[in-house]
């Protein structure tokens, strides 16, 4: 169980910071919420404390981990499916897994494949969510300012 002050990850939202957490009713049955401040997708999320598994919710990484992160963006490329549709598609369950290794190879294999070729509007968005993911985690685990995370992430790429 996380604690007010806890630095947490909600996949598909990115980073923030547990600042409360509320009883309220739901459905007529009382549950335990946290209340989550996300800054950097500039939104308050409640999160069901007995969901925080099901939903991906977990602890930001270890400052020791950064060096994982930097050399997945490092790595090579991997192979992508030819059809954007399909690539949108694997690239937005890689992000919904919450694992910082597979949002990380997102944004390294997108700016790559953004550098040969434009990427279809759909996937510029997806790459500008999976980078905001990725740097807010930077910013929390490693107390990076939002622009040394960014720099970090367009270095290693």
């Amino acid at each position: 169980m996380f604690k007010v002050g806890d630095y947490i990850v909600y996949p598909m939202y990115g980073a923030g910071i547990i600042t409360e957490i509320v009883e309220k009713d739901f459905l007529g049955e009382m549950r335990t919420y946290y209340n989550v401040s996300l800054p950097y997708c500039r939104m308050e999320a409640s999160v069901p404390v007995d969901n925080c598994a099901k939903l991906g919710v977990r602890p930001v990484i270890d400052p020791g981990r950064i060096v994982e992160v930097m050399a997945v963006l490092k790595g090579e490329t991997e192979p992508m499916n030819p059809n954007w549709n399909k690539r949108y598609r694997e690239n937005t369950e890689r992000m919904q897994t919450g694992d910082i290794l597979e949002v990380a190879a997102v944004v390294r294999n997108l700016v790559r494949t953004d550098r040969k070729k434009p990427l279809s509007t759909g996937e510029k968005k997806l790459l500008s969510t999976a980078k905001q993911i990725l740097e807010s985690e930077l910013i929390y685990s490693g107390g990076y300012t939002m622009e040394e995370a960014d720099e970090m992430v367009e270095t290693n790429i």
